[in-house]
């Protein structure tokens, strides 16, 4: 099993325990599940430039071409109580790389937050998304949100798939036919 770097989590808010998790996926590869740190800054960046452009269209709703200094800086801000970023790394060739991200913010609605998870387009269909959605979802949980909704693509299938099994219930959005509301309740 190959060994991974400790994160100072020091300052996080105590539903983090030890701060980090090990997971063994599918296949048997081994990630590090932590919160995302201001030092993972360029991890992102590559993260999100590695991804496929159906990927990367499913993550934004949208095409974008290269990550902004503006997109970046509300990707990387997290207080992990309100806003809560999970990443999931892994060892290749050498250096730690950011495989998989989840995240939620609080949606200004009493008691829910808004949820995303991205999976590099070479690690899908190991467990991964599973994983890291099981994490944030007992984060929220522990950080007092009731309950958990994501906007995604109606052309989402492996989305649906997975926001199904983790028991999210599903409706179409009523502002926009193209996408698909899950909703959890925590």
């Amino acid at each position: 099993m190959p060994t991974f770097p400790t994160p100072d989590t020091s300052e996080l808010t105590p539903f983090l325990g030890e701060g980090h998790w090990i997971e063994t996926l599918q296949d048997g590869s081994h990630v590090l599940i932590r919160p995302l740190q201001p030092d993972d800054r360029d991890r992102e960046i590559d993260f999100i430039e590695r991804l496929s452009p159906e990927a990367r269209h499913f993550r934004f709703l949208g095409t974008i071409k290269e990550v902004s200094p503006e997109l970046l800086d509300r990707l990387m801000e997290v207080d992990y109580r309100n806003s809560l970023a999970l990443v999931a790394l892994a060892h290749q060739d050498g250096e730690l790389v950011e495989v998989g991200i989840s995240r939620y913010a609080a949606s200004g609605e009493k008691d829910r937050c808004e949820c995303a998870v991205t999976v590099a387009d070479a690690w899908q269909h190991r467990g991964l998304a599973v994983a890291l959605m099981r994490h944030l979802i007992d984060a929220a949980r522990k950080n007092g949100f009731k309950q958990m909704y994501s906007i995604d693509s109606a052309a989402n299938r492996p989305l649906q798939d997975l926001a199904s099994y983790l028991g999210f219930e599903r409706q179409r959005d009523p502002e926009d036919t193209t996408q698909v509301i899950h909703t959890l309740q925590l």
